[in-house]
């Protein structure tokens, strides 16, 4: 086996995946594994930039799956966490599980998996606070809206709930930290982008966007924003740098509930 490499990615799931397949390829024994985005160059280390490929990102997944339907779970909820050198942690975990050497959930003689697990149990928390306590508003274009600013980067692993519990409505919720969200439109669920350029967190300032009713609940939600619509500001081009939609396809949670 070759020592270590960094591998760039573009930060989405698919890209990740992509660069561990890659570091599985090249017999890379530690993969050094960093987003395009927070990119930090060692001063002797050898860098290659990784184009996202989803056959090959499908094959890491399938593999998994085979080899431990529980471990894809971890897996994912981890990479979601965003924490510093996660992909790298993940690496490990996935060189270990796809050698044989994974014991199970309970394998906590290596720290590697310790961590996966306790982070992968942390994000699970998040997804469940945010299901309980997202609290929409009415707009006047009939769109229900939510602001959320979570740990831990759960609009993916949220969506499945709101959209069976709220079927037959339209609705948003938006993520201001990370500046997406997802958007039902009675059909399906989108990853957009929304030009939010005055976000207040004034509950006495009214804003135009939201229904009179709406100011009944400002003891539960204070963050507004002003603009004369929100359908014209949505942006549904933004899949690439998160978890793109045609990869959901993969991802047992959106196939059955976590």
């Amino acid at each position: 086996m070759n020592t270590s490499k960094i591998l760039v990615y573009d930060g989405s799931f698919n890209g990740f995946l992509t660069a561990v397949f890659i570091g599985f390829e090249q017999k890379l024994a530690h993969a050094d594994i960093q987003k395009n985005s927070q990119f930090q160059k060692g001063l002797f280390a050898e860098t290659e930039t990784i184009f996202t490929n989803i056959e090959k990102a499908q094959r890491v997944w399938n593999g998994v799956r085979k080899k431990n339907n529980s471990a894809i779970k971890n897996i994912y909820f981890a990479f979601l966490s965003e924490q510093n050198n996660i992909e790298a942690l993940l690496y490990h975990y996935i060189q270990k599980l796809m050698g044989g050497k994974y014991l199970g959930s309970t394998d906590f003689g290596d720290d590697a998996i310790l961590k996966i697990n306790q982070i992968a149990h942390k994000v699970g928390r998040e997804k469940h606070r945010m299901e309980a306590f997202v609290r929409f508003q009415l707009t006047k274009d009939d769109v229900y809206f939510a602001n959320i600013e979570p740990d831990f980067d759960v609009l993916p692993l949220i969506s499945k709930h709101f959209r069976n519990r709220y079927a037959d409505q339209q609705w948003i919720i938006y993520d201001v930290k990370r500046k997406y969200g997802i958007f039902y439109d009675l059909q399906t669920v989108e990853i957009i982008s929304l030009d939010l350029t005055d976000i207040h967190t004034n509950s006495i300032e009214k804003s135009a966007v939201f229904t009179k009713e709406e100011y009944n609940y400002q003891d539960l939600w204070n963050n507004y924003f002003k603009s004369t619509t929100i359908k014209s500001r949505i942006n549904t081009k933004l899949h690439v740098q998160h978890v793109p939609k045609r990869y959901w396809k993969y991802l047992s949670e959106k196939k059955e509930a976590v």
